[in-house]
């Protein structure tokens, strides 16, 4: 989540300003503007930020911005690519150290006085994007040397960027009348409210809890029902045990918990967040959206705002996009039927005397897999703890390209033992990295003896905390001002533990762990000239292959006999029991598929509806039977809480993207099969070379073919899901 770095968050300070200078006298402020200081080329003051700080800090960060786009506008020379283009890329600085900070607290750290704050930043953040991109004189010189770059003689890296700068102003209305320019930079500041309420309903929603009785929980791992227990006393609910609201607890218990009533109530609480008719109700946010959105694009001269999204992506189209969705769909659906078919046999063998419904999916799901593979889950997860799973992620990226992990001490520092990943860990306690919450861990990350970068780890959820997982770059990876190490995290909401329990998590979570790690590894990769060409600031439908790919090293024999050990054993996972699980790999692919499918399509279909007047809760009912959709599941985002969708523009007509990844994903992960295993070290540089480490240097289809040697093969994907 963030404003376009190449328009309000550049990298270093420039023209006017003096490199390194304070940029305000004012003590509290200077600690979000000025230069970071500490070990790794300066790391983020979280331990110093303050939130009432935040709005004179951006006051300050924008002038110094507006005061380098001067200096770039009134050079009387003729522009050239140092003088525009580079000046351009290295401005902001400021703005990108605030930025970096501000968006941690709006993800990890929203209190209802952040909300306050950020609902009167968000309007200023957006108009201040719209008034560098709506230049005029900086576009006419951006416009002046991409008319010439034939002549110029750039690099290939030098060419994409001047392409992509002058692209990203195109599309964002820079050639526009000066009507339509003001029209779209008033939507732009609308959208940003708007994205701003619809996150803090939808956090509010997420923060209600149930609490329960321990009958209730029968079926449910000790584990599990230990750590609902020690949240209900942190709540002063004593004797009760709390439910929250996030999906690392509503999949355990649709999952495991006998009582079907409690099965129901926890899955309507989690599936109808920001769909209560309440004041928290994100259905008239979203009617609005789209239609600021289709204007918008309409302005620009697109058909839609799915048309306009997709220009630049790998699919080009809707079209092609939906084509790809629509060719896997009939598939998901028949394996989805033969699943609930299969669910129901056992149940009416129960007697239970019910169909299968929603609530009851995940259930049934695992009495046919223990029918099936004499697999379930709950035999599995006493392996999956989640300090072990984190030092085998790390193992997997060193194995495979080398790099190694080395724990440094932070400020504030862990409270507790609580997150005991210490053990197997390299530590160095002689730097000291500010961190902006107790539960955040970092790791000085190195390749071939080179220190490379930072990670950060923030694991747990708590109040504040949007829900998922994400990764974070709060500085990225460049060159143009000498050697800026990349600094990223992770970001998840694991249930924390009793005292002195473990944190077990389920296989999901595990592949989710693993995933968002190949984000901070696609981040810590990059080696390329320019911030803005760095890591993971790729086509929307690219940036998912790496983590996709990255998931793959979980489920390897390599990972689990090392790092899945038992809790109380720390016996490695039998044999046995791997081989189980490599025979259910696709097991419950119907459901999974269908899942994030029907949410993808709603995605698509919602942003090339045009300007109709559209009733979200109806638009969702009436496509997704239209579609055929089972009844016994629900999209995996319901469009209410779809925050991928409506809380930036992040996602939006964007969300088939994890299949278009998944189907490089998939051909990748052959490429590695076919040579022999995960860990086959030719394949895996391949990989780094043209994919990792190039960042948006290279068109994403060509890096592509460079690494794969051809384009990627559709049906890869339907083998992975075992739909072939």
């Amino acid at each position: 989540m963030g404003l376009d770095r190449r328009t309000v968050v550049g990298l270093m300070a420039s023209a006017s300003l003096i490199p390194g200078a304070a940029l305000s006298a004012n003590k509290d402020i200077s600690v979000l503007t000025d230069p970071w200081t500490g070990p790794y080329g300066g790391v983020p003051p979280f331990d110093k930020a303050k939130l009432e700080d935040f709005e004179k800090a951006f006051e300050t960060a924008m002038e110094a911005q507006r005061a380098e786009i001067r200096a770039i506008t009134v050079v009387r020379s003729m522009p050239t690519f140092e003088n525009t283009i580079v000046a351009l890329e290295t401005s902001g600085a400021a703005m990108e150290r605030v930025g970096a900070i501000y968006w941690v607290w709006m993800g990890g750290l929203s209190s209802p006085e952040f909300q306050d704050v950020s609902q009167r930043l968000s309007p200023k953040l957006a108009a201040f994007g719209d008034e560098i991109m709506q230049n005029e004189a900086l576009f006419q010189r951006i416009k002046s040397v991409y008319a010439r770059r034939a002549e110029l003689n750039l690099t290939p890296e030098q060419d994409r960027l001047l392409w992509l700068t002058y692209d990203n102003f195109v599309r964002s209305g820079a050639d526009l009348s000066p009507e339509a320019k003001a029209r779209v930079a008033e939507i732009n500041k609308e959208l940003s409210v708007l994205f701003n309420q619809f996150s803090n309903n939808l956090l509010h929603d997420e923060e209600q809890v149930l609490y329960v009785t321990r009958a209730e929980l029968e079926g449910l791992s000790e584990g599990f029902i230990a750590s609902a227990a020690k949240a209900a006393t942190d709540a002063g609910k004593d004797g009760l045990y709390a439910i929250q609201n996030t999906r690392s607890a509503m999949e355990p218990v649709t999952t495991f918990a006998h009582d079907r009533a409690l099965r129901e109530k926890v899955w309507r609480t989690y599936v109808n967040r920001g769909d209560n008719g309440d004041a928290y109700d994100n259905n008239e946010i979203i009617r609005k959206i789209l239609k600021l959105r289709f204007e918008r694009a309409q302005l620009r001269g697109y058909t839609t705002h799915a048309h306009w999204r997709l220009e630049n992506a790998m699919a080009k189209t809707p079209e092609a996009a939906t084509a790809l969705m629509e060719s896997v769909w009939p598939a998901a659906v028949g394996r989805v039927k033969e699943e609930v078919a299969d669910m129901q046999a056992i149940a009416d063998q129960e007697n239970a005397g019910l169909t299968i419904e929603p609530w009851d999916y995940r259930y049934y799901a695992e009495k046919v897999r223990k029918a099936r593979y004499d697999l379930d889950e709950n035999e599995i997860k006493p392996y999956l703890q989640l300090h072990k799973l984190v030092e085998g992620m790390f193992w997997a990226a060193t194995e495979t390209f080398g790099f190694t992990f080395t724990k440094v001490d932070t400020v504030p520092a862990p409270k507790g033992a609580k997150f005991q990943h210490d053990i197997g860990f390299v530590h160095k306690p002689s730097d000291t990295v500010p961190v902006f919450h107790e539960d955040v861990t970092v790791h000085e990350v190195s390749r071939n003896g080179k220190i490379v970068g930072l990670f950060y780890f923030d694991p747990y959820a708590r109040k504040g905390k949007r829900s998922g997982a994400w990764m974070n770059a709060y500085r990225s990876q460049s060159k143009v001002t000498g050697e800026t190490l990349p600094l990223v995290s992770n970001n998840s909401n694991f249930i924390e533990a009793a005292p002195g329990e473990p944190i077990l998590i389920s296989w999901d979570d595990a592949t989710t762990l693993f995933h968002e790690f190949g984000h901070a590894i696609h981040g810590l990769s990059s080696n390329v000239t320019y911030a803005s060409l760095a890591g993971t600031a790729v086509a929307r439908d690219y940036v998912e292959f790496p983590s996709q790919v990255n998931e793959r090293w979980l489920s390897t024999s390599e990972v689990l006999s090392r790092f899945a050990l038992h809790h109380e054993s720390n016996a490695p996972l039998p044999p046995a029991l791997l081989e189980k699980i490599n025979k259910a790999a696709t097991f419950n692919q119907g459901f999974g598929t269908v899942e994030y499918l029907s949410a993808a399509l709603i995605d698509m279909k919602l942003h090339l509806a045009g300007g109709a007047d559209i009733d979200p809760d109806a638009f969702e009912r009436e496509t997704l039977e239209a579609i055929g959709m089972p009844k016994e599941i629900v999209m995996r985002h319901r469009t209410p809480q779809f925050a991928h969708v409506f809380s930036s523009d992040g996602y939006s007509a964007g969300y088939y993207s994890y299949l278009w990844a998944d189907t490089l994903s998939a051909d990748a992960a052959e490429a590695f099969t076919e040579a022999g295993g995960f860990y086959d070290k030719a394949v895996a540089q391949k990989l780094f070379d043209h994919v990792l480490s190039v960042g948006n240097t290279v068109d994403p289809a060509e890096a592509y073919r460079a690494f794969r040697g051809r384009d990627a093969d559709p049906a890869a994907l339907m083998r992975a899901r075992g739909f072939a």
